[in-house]
């Protein structure tokens, strides 16, 4: 027997992220109304053509439809200022407003729970510097890694996800310490792994120097710098439903595409706050395409050589949405 869903009224302010597809925007905020924050933030890209235009119009119109006591904030931008300046401003003009945030892009679907899960955790580790990043995405197999509510990973999986200000505040995304870090070698830390050290390094020295145009590899740098900790739930609270022919990096179909979700209303806490390395393992093995590259008896040229084609499937991990340029 179905039981019906508990009401929900979020303290926890979200950051909507919307950019050109109104119809997709509409469902999720949908999904937002129903959590009824009180305070909303919504960053809108501009258009990039004067086709794209009135469907930018149109996903602006759709977070016009507040309906609940909210205390709303809007950063629209009048020109495309692409994926990589206009989250990373959007975001830093969102958190020097609020101390911590539930962030949603317009094409993950989120749970109900998805919003309690993200405030119960900001809450239970609010001054705990070990945690930057919270997650609703669970790529992993239907087997309970944690026998918890949730797991802690290296990866900041960025499909439906939330932080504090301070953890923020270590975003940079010129990433001006990586030199030094790759100099120092410090990839290790993170990655024990030679292939996965080559594949990471490769990959922020193309961000580094700006030959990919993204955001979210500099914020999975920032945890690593610190040695920060994400949170993933047990049970996927996030669906990407972005994967079409008008995304601008997920045009095709992928197995992480409208992935099931199953909600987490009762929270148990894990006993101690470690990494997860099997299901991390797991994670570099099957979404970023670890097993591949371990077939090559020469790592460092197979992993170069495979970079290229797999830029675009790390993006599916990272980056799989539509939402700004």
């Amino acid at each position: 027997m179905d039981h019906p869903l508990p009401e929900i009224s979020l303290s926890t302010p979200v950051i909507f992220m919307i950019f050109n597809r109104p119809d997709l925007t509409s469902l999720v905020f949908e999904e937002i109304a129903k959590a009824k924050p009180k305070t909303l933030l919504i960053l809108a890209d501009g258009p990039r053509n004067s086709e794209e235009a009135q469907k930018c119009l149109e996903a602006r119109r759709v977070t016009e439809r507040v309906s609940w006591d909210c205390e709303l904030f809007t950063n629209f931008a009048d020109r495309n200022m692409g994926c990589k300046s206009r989250i990373t401003s959007g975001l830093d003009w969102a958190f020097s407003i609020v101390e911590e945030a539930i962030v949603l892009e317009d094409d993950c679907l989120p749970t109900p729970s998805f919003f309690t899960f993200c405030e119960k955790l900001l809450k239970h580790y609010r001054l705990d510097n070990r945690i930057m990043h919270i997650s609703g995405n669970n790529f992993q197999p239907a087997t309970d890694r944690s026998g918890f509510s949730y797991y802690f990973s290296k990866y900041s999986h960025i499909w439906g996800w939330a932080t504090w200000r301070r953890a923020w505040r270590y975003y940079d995304k010129e990433m001006r310490t990586w030199p030094h870090f790759r100099n120092a070698n410090l990839i290790r830390v993170s990655c024990e792994d030679p292939v996965e050290q080559v594949y990471w390094t490769d990959l922020f020295d193309q961000t580094f120097s700006g030959s990919l145009d993204t955001w979210d590899l500099q914020w999975l740098y920032a945890c690593w710098s610190q040695s920060g900790l994400s949170i993933l739930p047990t049970s996927n609270l996030v669906s990407n439903i972005g994967f079409r022919p008008d995304a601008t990096h997920t045009p095709s179909p992928n197995l992480l595409a409208h992935l099931p979700t199953k909600d987490i209303w009762d929270m148990s806490h894990p006993s101690f706050v470690i990494l997860n390395k099997e299901a991390d393992d797991f994670t570099f093995d099957n979404v970023f395409g670890g097993r591949l590259l371990r077939k090559n008896k020469t790592i460092v040229g197979r992993v170069r050589h495979f970079i290229s084609k797999l830029k675009r499937a790390v993006l599916y991990a990272f980056k799989p949405h539509n939402a700004f340029g």
